[in-house]
């Protein structure tokens, strides 16, 4: 196999584009010696909320995974299937809620956001409680408003992976409620109200100082990056469009792009192809949560979920990031052109 041309994602390159700045305020901090819960994370946590459109922004260790955190809490999660977006379905949340319902939890996968019309309307007539899992999609726009921005919380991973990432684990937590902002504040660290007094059992979840800086270094570039990434799907949507299954921006939304998801019957064969050649993918996700060893207590089993099922064995996501060039970009498109004209030329593509 040909030895890696083009990453699934570059974060080398990525910090060499800023590093200067980042070199400069590691030192200005650490000389300092302000570490933890500091001025710097104020700012950070500004930035985020006037970015994000709400009233506050709290900083902490990091994002815990959707369903994983439902459980933590002493909740089961109850799992819906999915659109063509791969964002959960609107149609299919009202069957699933019952009496012990107490929440809905859409998760704004690839960089788009889950449909907030239909799931804040379903929300407020069942007097259901709206968290947005936004981890993959800061910044990604629905009809004017910005994810993170809906719902009583809007939760966002800084994850390096991440379209905004710090160097680490790191995670935010948006809301415009007064009372469950000032919780959050004791939840992070350690309940205290105060130095001495603790008013709640807590967590040691707070964002670092450091990692905060790095967060308002790339918030100048953020809009910058987030079109870099819409250009680069473009291309591979108008190149690729005849041979497999793009995403379809709706006139409403603003994605950002995360991740550039196509399908493919020839998923497999298609990833080989392109490994071959040098060019790196990944398959986000393979096994569907319900499928999954933690899963099984829960009672579901293979057929639940039949569009998340049948996407999980056709899609493949594409690299996307800022810092690819045009020029491979154009490797990218040739290569799956060159798979499907050269070896599938007569098969139904998708």
């Amino acid at each position: 196999m040909m030895k890696t041309k083009i990453k699934f994602i570059d974060l080398g390159t990525h910090y060499k584009s800023i590093r200067g700045e980042i070199l400069e305020k590691f030192d200005e901090i650490s000389s300092r010696g302000d570490y933890i819960l500091t001025e710097e994370l104020e700012k950070f946590e500004k930035n985020i909320s006037n970015y994000c459109g709400t009233k506050y922004a709290a900083g902490v260790g990091n994002c815990i995974a959707t369903a994983g955190a439902i459980v933590a809490s002493g909740a089961r999660p109850v799992f819906a299937d999915v659109r063509n977006d791969y964002n959960i379905d609107p149609e299919i949340i009202e069957k699933t809620i019952t009496k012990k319902t107490k929440a809905i939890i859409p998760v704004h996968l690839t960089g788009r956001s889950a449909d907030m019309t239909k799931i804040m309307e379903i929300a407020q007539k069942r007097g259901l409680a709206v968290i947005e899992d936004a981890a993959q999609s800061i910044g990604a726009g629905y009809k004017n408003k910005r994810v993170g921005s809906f719902g009583i919380a809007g939760c966002f991973s800084l994850h390096p992976l991440k379209n905004l990432h710090a160097h680490g684990d790191g995670g935010l937590i948006t809301t415009s409620d007064d009372a469950f902002y000032e919780k959050l504040l004791k939840l992070r660290n350690h309940g205290l109200k105060n130095r001495d007094e603790c008013e709640l059992w807590g967590y040691n979840s707070r964002l670092d100082a450091i990692q905060a800086a790095i967060g308002n270094i790339k918030m100048k570039y953020i809009d910058k990056w987030a079109q870099r990434r819409r250009e680069i799907a473009s291309m591979y949507k108008e190149s690729l469009a005849e041979f497999a299954e793009m995403p379809e921006d709706k006139e409403y939304e603003e994605p950002v792009y995360h991740t550039f998801v196509i399908q493919s019957d020839n998923r497999d064969e298609l990833r080989r192809y392109l490994a071959e050649r040098g060019i790196e993918t990944k398959i986000h996700y393979p096994i569907p949560i319900h499928l999954q060893q933690p899963a099984k207590a829960l009672g579901y089993k293979k057929g639940d979920f039949p569009a998340a099922e049948a996407q999980a064995k056709k899609i493949l996501s594409l690299p996307i990031y800022p810092e690819l060039s045009n020029k491979q970009v154009e490797e990218v498109i040739n290569g799956v052109k060159s798979f499907y004209i050269g070896t599938h030329r007569n098969n139904s593509l998708f």
